[in-house]
């Protein structure tokens, strides 16, 4: 189901980000999406809007690349891009050459702004984010967080691989919902089309599928990011306890800021 705007060229800027935002809105209040299925979602995308305005943000986990897969098989044609930092392991960089070959596609690789990097480093040295949790924060928002903002202005659709089990902060990870640009009244649509899928159900897919891994999961990481700041983790602790590790003690973080980045939670905006 589509809401185009009347006579869009007539609308002034602001109008048009009102009719877009409104637009959005009908969709959340319209569509069912938490009875979709991962591949229900992913073929409305392209059906109800620009391909060219949809981006599937990936890390290369088992989340994101399983949908990578899906939109593969589907015949879809949506963007799909990660951010490098800087500092992923050497084995996330091949592993997207590993993904090209295999489906035939393009990743787009955005980067931080070198400027930015300098004055952090400069101003707080190579290794801030030992320091405390605010330099962690700062340091992932130069890296990650704003090209990641800068991303988005090019898209209306935002598919992310976030689950309901990956952590008590993500149990209540809506399959779709209206979130704000960086610094703009202008909304993005984004969706979690996995949001319901369990590990177990994820890890049979995959194999079932024969899709592609990365290697550091062998290699005992849940989840991976930057070198330094994700780890392997030990038998029994939380699959994202390999997150920024020195941080896993420390009684007065709020669980809320413990283990994100910034992509997934209110208080970056986006």
């Amino acid at each position: 189901m589509a809401y185009p705007a009347e006579k869009p060229d007539e609308l002034s800027p602001k109008e048009a980000i009102e009719v877009h935002n409104q637009t959005l809105d009908n969709y959340l209040r319209d569509i069912d999406f938490e009875s979709m299925s991962p591949e229900e979602i992913l073929t409305w995308t392209t059906t109800a809007l620009n391909a060219e305005r949809i981006v599937l943000s990936t890390s290369f986990q088992y989340s994101g690349v399983a949908m990578v897969h899906m939109v593969s098989e589907l015949g879809l044609k949506v963007r799909i891009a990660t951010v490098d930092t800087l500092r992923l392991h050497p084995e996330t960089l091949e592993f997207i050459g590993v993904l090209e070959a295999r489906y035939g596609l393009e990743i787009e690789v955005h980067t931080p702004d070198p400027e930015q990097i300098a004055s952090m480093v400069e101003r707080f040295g190579e290794y801030l984010f030992f320091d405390n949790k605010a330099k962690q924060e700062y340091c992932c928002q130069v890296r990650k967080t704003r090209p990641h903002d800068e991303l988005l202005k090019t898209a209306d659709c935002w598919i992310s691989g976030l689950r309901r089990d990956q952590s008590t902060l993500r149990g209540e990870t809506p399959k779709a919902v209206a979130v704000p640009e960086n610094g703009t009244r202008r909304r993005l649509l984004k969706l979690n089309p996995l949001a319901d899928w369990s590990l177990e159900r994820l890890l049979s897919y995959t194999e079932e599928k024969e899709i592609p891994k990365h290697p550091l999961y062998a290699r005992g990481y849940p989840g991976f990011g930057c070198k330094i700041c994700s780890t392997p983790t030990l038998p029994g602790e939380d699959q994202r306890a390999g997150r920024w590790r020195w941080f896993n003690d420390d009684d007065h973080l709020r669980e809320e800021d413990m283990k994100e980045c910034g992509l997934h939670i209110p208080m970056y905006n986006i």
